[in-house]
């Protein structure tokens, strides 16, 4: 790859490849990168639609040059790179979305196909079928039938009904003829794709494929078996899907309907959690740690939280075409790349314009991520069907102000001050006459609790009564349990040495209690010598020799050879021995 310096865009980018012939028609959804060969480098991975009605191809790029094509049977929905098993070298599979289909690659090679189960079908709509298969109907009496049924049943027709229903008089009998044998199906498409790990959030832990339907339904698969392993309903048609968490654990989908609204689903519940209601169409939807950037069709692009309440809103230069992330975990970096008809990707966190990039044609698809052995790499499409590849430069930075001229659009809005209640004013009269007595009485109060609690640290410091040690050669930390119900208790303490790589020896422990309530089978202990970091139980048995229902504390010193003062102590409450107690 080439690395001259790219134009327009403040030096941040390199331009690695520009191909204007490429002959890529995709979306962003259809653009993938993943190591497919398992050597460390990253391919691209393109559902290509081709002319819309043939040509569609499943192409892989190394580099420059196109490595493989396979020929898809349908228009793809979206693309996704997914580990579906632990199988060893890690290579990711590829799912293709194409109509009611997901054909699944391994290796580049047909894997799996999935078809999506069929819909309920109007009995009313059968049974006008069967009558036409008994002759009992001609195909005019039909039509009538057909669109009676089409007023007025809940359950859609079929494909084949509505494709009866658009036919000419004299195209009728064909059609009757050539399918009235055939068994109705009604089957929807997939509308959107996204992969939800299973249960480890690892990079190349395993994932479930998320898919949206045609249907208004969110599937989530098995990767290894293909079943449905949860079915979850919105009221709309999803068409953009973002998936975040692990499918045991906790998981939230935030999917994008045709009808203007975003639709939060949560593990719990197989209906909406939250809803987004927008002020027009959503062209695309990234999530930014918890929240979430939208891009919408009135040329604005809104911040929400996961729970809807909008953050900002920022007015573009032209319409959006695309959207994509932009994360770079190496720098802590994350914003949302976006793509607008005016030939521009610009790059906001949150609502400030950190970078624009110019590009010789419209923008129609967006990819960014590791490509080859480069971490920072932008892959751009465009309606031309030319490829496009720059590098991030390691020495570029971002600035977090607004670099859009003039004031901030911030300045403009105006501040929801609420009314002056007559409790406030009677505390600010208040506050102003007896400011100084308020001020004195506050700072005695602050001098008493500073003193009260160095008088409380200075005595836990001489007892040794802290959970760590004071001594900086002999840095300790200790907690204690007991287990048991009685009248015989177990006594375990943790002993840990907190330091960074000495070691700690010629320890012991010793126990203080009263002995006519109980006896103990070690009161003295040597500890070993205990290593930086290690966690070490000293165990001891303790039994309580009273009948009377009564509990005492138990000292516990730990003490360093040749010295008088331990170096912790810890008091353990005993519960009240209930073996005795019941007998």
């Amino acid at each position: 790859m080439s690395s001259a310096e790219s134009s327009g865009d403040g030096g941040k980018w390199l331009d690695a490849h520009y191909d204007p012939v490429a002959g890529i028609y995709s979306f962003s959804s259809c653009l993938d990168l993943a190591d497919l060969s398992g050597d460390g480098e990253n391919r691209l991975v393109v559902g290509d639609l081709g002319s819309g009605s043939s040509g569609m191809k499943l192409k892989v790029y190394r580099g420059t040059a196109l490595m493989s094509e396979s020929t898809l049977l349908d228009l793809p929905a979206g693309l996704v790179a997914f580990f579906m098993d632990l199988h060893e070298p890690r290579i990711p599979a590829v799912a293709v979305a194409s109509g009611p289909c997901i054909y699944v690659y391994k290796n580049l090679r047909p894997y799996f196909k999935f078809t999506l189960p069929g819909l309920e079908i109007n009995t009313l709509e059968q049974d006008v079928w069967q009558q036409v298969r008994d002759g009992q109907i001609d195909p005019l009496t039909l039509k009538e039938m057909l669109e009676s049924i089409r007023k007025k049943a809940d359950v859609p027709l079929s494909v084949r009904s509505l494709n009866f229903l658009s036919l000419e008089l004299h195209e009728m009998d064909e059609f009757v003829e050539l399918h009235k044998h055939q068994p109705i199906k009604r089957q929807t498409v997939i509308t959107c794709i996204g992969t939800l790990k299973k249960n480890m959030a690892d990079e190349d832990g395993v994932s479930c494929l998320v898919i949206g339907t045609e249907s208004g339904e969110v599937f989530i698969l098995d990767p290894e078996a293909f079943i449905i392993l949860s079915k979850m309903s919105l009221p709309a048609v999803p068409t953009i899907m973002d998936v975040t968490g692990q499918f045991d654990v906790e998981f939230r989908i935030t999917a994008v309907c045709r009808n203007g609204n975003i639709y939060i689903l949560r593990r719990e519940s197989d209906k909406p959690k939250y809803c987004i209601e927008l002020s027009s169409h959503a062209v695309g939807l990234v999530r930014v740690g918890k929240n979430v950037v939208v891009g919408c069709t009135d040329e604005t692009l809104q911040g929400f939280t996961q729970k809807g309440k909008k953050l900002w809103k920022t007015v573009l230069a032209a319409p959006i075409t695309t959207m994509a992330s932009m994360d770079l975990p190496t720098r802590g970096f994350q914003a949302v790349l976006v793509g607008l008809s005016n030939c521009e990707v610009q790059l906001y966190r949150d609502k400030n314009l950190l970078s624009t990039i110019k590009t010789p044609d419209v923008v129609t698809s967006i990819c960014f991520g590791r490509y080859g052995r480069e971490d920072g790499t932008l892959i751009v499409t465009t309606k031309g069907g030319g490829l496009m590849v720059k590098i991030l430069k390691r020495t570029a930075t971002f600035d977090d102000r607004d670099s859009a001229p003039g004031p901030p659009l911030a300045q403009s809005v105006r501040l929801n001050v609420p009314k002056k209640t007559k409790l406030y004013v009677d505390q600010t009269l208040r506050e102003r006459e007896s400011g100084l007595a308020m001020h004195r009485a506050f700072q005695m109060d602050l001098s008493r609790l500073r003193l009260a609690a160095a008088k409380a640290y200075v005595k836990a410091l001489e007892s040794s009564l802290t959970p760590m040690s004071a001594s900086l050669a002999e840095p300790l930390k200790m907690n204690a349990v007991v287990q048991g119900l009685g009248p015989s208790f177990k006594l375990t303490l943790n002993v840990q040495n907190t330091a960074a790589c000495r070691p700690i020896m010629n320890l012991a422990i010793s126990f203080l209690y009263d002995e006519s309530l109980y006896r103990m089978r070690n009161p003295y202990m040597r500890i070993p010598l205990l290593v930086p970091g290690l966690i070490y139980p000293v165990e001891t048995f303790v039994e309580c020799t009273s009948d009377k229902g009564i509990s005492d504390i138990i000292k516990v010193f730990v003490l360093h050879e040749g010295r008088s003062s331990p170096l912790l102590t810890a008091h353990i409450n005993m519960p009240v021995s209930e073996g005795l107690t019941l007998n």
